[in-house]
C-alpha cells in the first residue's frame, strides 16, 4: 500500500510538471502569435493544448483524492488540478453567454444578466485561473520536491 501510494505521488510530480509545460506553451501561444494568419494556423493547437490542459488538471484531482494527500499539499494540489480544469470551462461559458447576450439583445433583463455571467466567467477564465495555476504550481513543487 505504500509502495502504491508513492507511485500515486510520482505521477501526481510528473502530471504537475506538464502542466507547467502546458501552460508555458498555451502562454506563448496566445502572447507570442500576434499576426492573424498565423492565429488561425495555430488554433487547433491551442484547442488541443487546452482540452490536455483541463484532462490533466482532472487527472490531478482524482489522484490527489485517491493518495488521500493532507495539508498544504493537498490544498496546492487541488489549486493546480482546479484552474486548469476551471480555464478551458470558464473561456468556454464565457463564449456561451457573450453570445446568449446577442442573441437577448432586445430583452433588456435577459441582455444584462447573460452580460454579467459573460464577464465573471471571462475573469475567472482570463485573470482568476493563471493567477491560481501559478500559485497551485509552485506551491505543489516546492512540497513535492520534499516528499517525492
Amino acid at each position: 500500500m505504500k509502495s502504491n501510494v508513492k507511485k500515486i505521488k510520482r505521477r501526481i510530480f510528473w502530471i504537475v510538471w506538464s502542466l507547467i509545460a502546458i501552460f508555458i506553451l498555451l502562454v506563448g501561444l496566445f502572447i507570442g502569435v500576434n499576426e492573424e494568419f498565423l492565429k488561425r494556423e495555430f488554433f487547433m493547437v491551442g484547442a488541443f493544448l487546452a482540452l490536455l490542459f483541463l484532462v490533466l488538471g482532472g487527472v490531478l484531482i482524482y489522484l490527489t483524492k485517491k493518495a488521500k494527500i493532507k495539508g498544504k499539499l493537498k490544498w496546492f494540489l487541488m489549486m493546480t488540478g482546479s484552474s486548469s480544469v476551471a480555464f478551458l470551462a470558464s473561456v468556454l461559458l464565457h463564449n456561451f453567454f457573450y453570445a446568449l447576450t446577442m442573441i437577448s439583445e432586445n430583452i433588456v433583463v435577459l441582455k444584462y444578466f447573460f452580460e454579467a455571467l459573460h464577464v465573471i466567467f471571462f475573469l475567472i477564465g482570463i485573470p482568476a485561473s493563471p493567477i491560481v495555476f501559478i500559485i497551485g504550481a509552485v506551491g505543489s513543487i516546492l512540497l513535492l520536491r520534499r516528499k517525492v
